[in-house]
């Protein structure tokens, strides 16, 4: 399968019958840029329809490792080339979250300065969990990112009774705030 484009979607659940989970995994290159490194994070936003968090509790990062259903978790161990890693086993994701919202965003104190535009690349891809075979990638995200220090990758959402999954490529320039506020989860 080529490669998705910010705005391209594919039906996950379509393409690989009997998909009953995914692992959600972002590669990123950030140079020497060491600090940048060090404070990058991946999240999850479970969402009701109106695209908002269900809750706090709803927010996956690695303050919260699970949500209150367990369905979706990050993985302390990563497999492959991903440096952060987020599961999820569709067939428990409760009924209200529509869609799973990721998230990729420095983990800094403000007036630091580093934004998602020093990344030489950043990539994000979908993963069977049965199998661990890679069912899709995102293309090089790098190119639609300048100043922000949070931006929403890609959304795994609810399509007639199945799963699809988006890439979004969305930056924040109020970091992981902007992204609080618009998905209403409290900090």
């Amino acid at each position: 399968m080529p490669e998705m484009v910010p705005g391209s979607n594919v039906p996950l659940t379509r393409e690989v019958p009997g998909l009953t989970g995914v692992v959600l995994g972002t590669s990123w290159d950030a140079g020497p840029e060491h600090e940048l490194e060090d404070n990058l994070v991946m999240a999850a936003i479970l969402c009701d329809a109106t695209g908002k968090a269900l809750s706090d509790r709803h927010f996956v990062y690695f303050n919260q490792m699970v949500d209150p259903d367990l369905s979706t978790g990050r993985l302390e161990e990563v497999l492959g080339p991903d440096k952060e890693q987020i599961e999820v086993d569709l067939r428990t994701v409760p009924s209200e979250v529509h869609r799973i919202t990721l998230v990729l965003y420095i983990n800094d104190r403000p007036g630091r300065r580093r934004t998602l535009g020093q990344l030489k690349s950043c990539r994000l891809r979908v993963l069977n969990l049965a199998t661990g075979q890679q069912i899709v990638s995102s293309v090089e995200l790098t190119k639609s990112i300048t100043a922000e220090t949070a931006m929403v990758m890609g959304e795994l959402y609810r399509h007639q009774g199945g799963w699809k999954f988006r890439v979004v490529a969305q930056g924040y320039s109020k970091g992981l705030l902007g992204v609080a506020q618009q998905y209403g989860v409290q900090l």
